[in-house]
């Protein structure tokens, strides 16, 4: 992947909990942007697809992060009923893999499809680890559910999915979300502050 001037990338993974606690600031950074910057998303994968239930000691860690992420950024909501209605997976791949299928109709679905996972499970205790879960947020976003669930299953879906996790591998980042400017050729990280869009933008105009 060649990396293109003036473009900030944001790296993430539809279910990572820091990413969705980032998502309102990620808004206002969006509305503030010059408008010389692009924006690119890439997945960086956080689990492999696994149909083996969360170990239960992973589930309590996953809890605990919840629990402090909400006291580092305060107003981030999750719906803690999501541990006892479903049966949890450390499994995100196929998540990812939706976004890029969304993205296949249209580059407006991209940002439908990475709120409607983050909703369904963050809000709505539901699992986007299962495909049935993801068929619904494409048919309620107004993806063609039938071509999206073609695309879900599809190897050349999932090779491009392998390809941007191999592409984050390579960039300048500390675990997900990062963004990252390439600026002059050069890739430079840019600092997160969860509540502050501000200090985000104040290093991508200097």
């Amino acid at each position: 992947m060649k990396f293109v001037n003036n473009t900030l990338y944001y790296i993430h993974d539809p279910m990572c909990s820091w990413c969705w606690a980032f998502w309102p600031t990620w808004l206002k950074v969006l509305s503030e942007l010059p408008c010389h910057i692009n924006v690119s998303y890439l997945l960086g994968g956080l689990a492999p697809d696994s149909n083996l239930p969360m170990p239960l000691e992973t589930q309590k860690y996953v809890r605990d992060n919840w629990i402090k992420i909400q006291k580092v950024v305060p107003g981030t909501q999750f719906n803690y009923d999501f541990w006892t209605l479903n049966e949890p997976r450390r499994s995100t791949y196929l998540s990812c893999r939706a976004v890029i299928s969304a993205k296949k109709q249209h580059t407006d679905f991209e940002v439908l499809m990475i709120e409607g996972i983050q909703k369904a499970y963050y809000l709505n205790a539901q699992n986007p680890s299962n495909e049935d879960t993801l068929i619904k947020i494409a048919k309620d976003i107004g993806l063609n559910v039938k071509n999206f669930k073609k695309d879900l299953e599809s190897t050349d879906v999932n090779k491009l999915l392998v390809d941007q996790i191999q592409i984050t591998k390579t960039m300048p980042i500390r675990g997900f979300p990062s963004l990252v400017l390439v600026k002059e050729c050069n890739l430079e990280r840019i600092k997160i502050d969860y509540l502050k869009s501000n200090y985000i933008i104040n290093q991508i105009i200097t």
